[in-house]
């Protein structure tokens, strides 16, 4: 099984490191691993480390055993997270993506709590193996799936296959916020 597990590890990584529009190295400066080798573990030359897998990880806003969903864990699961406990794995500056449950073992759902700056938008068409749903909270955003856009405003909701091509931008002048939920989680 873990050799298995490792051969996936390099798409995996990928995927969630598109998912989040982290260029490689960006994630090298987050995460403290060089950037050839973040380029070498997702094109599935090289291994890494469980503490460099970690680190990389990390810096995705995701732990191992989230990464590795499949593995059972014994810790507890806690119900609740105040608002400063939500884990940043965005760019604040610009889409803020902050995840409740980080912590919890065995996440198979990635819940968000989005913010986008005014213009701000995904920076890429993004696909992932995945559904994802969600409702706009505050203010405006055009929604792209598989080449059809409309902008949702206040209320208004998406559900899609995740496998799509997608993207986000919003098109307020003010910030606007998405709460949304993706399953399984791909960080």
């Amino acid at each position: 099984m873990e050799a298995v597990a490792m051969a996936l590890v390099g798409g995996k990584l990928r995927a969630l490191r598109q998912r989040r529009g982290l260029g490689m190295r960006e994630l090298a400066l987050r995460s403290g691993i060089s950037h050839s080798a973040i380029s070498q573990i997702e094109r599935e030359r090289m291994s890494p480390s469980v503490d460099t897998l970690g680190a990389i990880l990390g810096a995705l806003g995701t732990t191992l055993s989230s990464f590795f969903a499949d593995l059972e864990s014994a810790l507890p699961a806690r119900p609740f997270y105040k608002a400063e406990e939500l884990v940043e794995i965005g760019r604040g500056d610009r889409i803020s993506y902050r995840l409740v449950g980080m912590d919890h073992p065995n996440r198979r759902m990635l819940m968000l709590a989005e913010r986008y700056a005014p213009g701000a938008h995904t920076e890429a068409v993004i696909a992932h193996n995945a559904e994802e749903a969600g409702i706009v909270t505050q203010g405006a955003v055009e929604v792209t799936v598989d080449g059809r856009s409309r902008i949702l405003r206040k209320g208004d909701a998406y559900y899609f296959d995740s496998r799509l091509p997608h993207s986000f931008r919003n098109v307020d002048a003010a910030v606007s916020e998405i709460i949304s939920a993706i399953t399984p989680p791909t960080y």
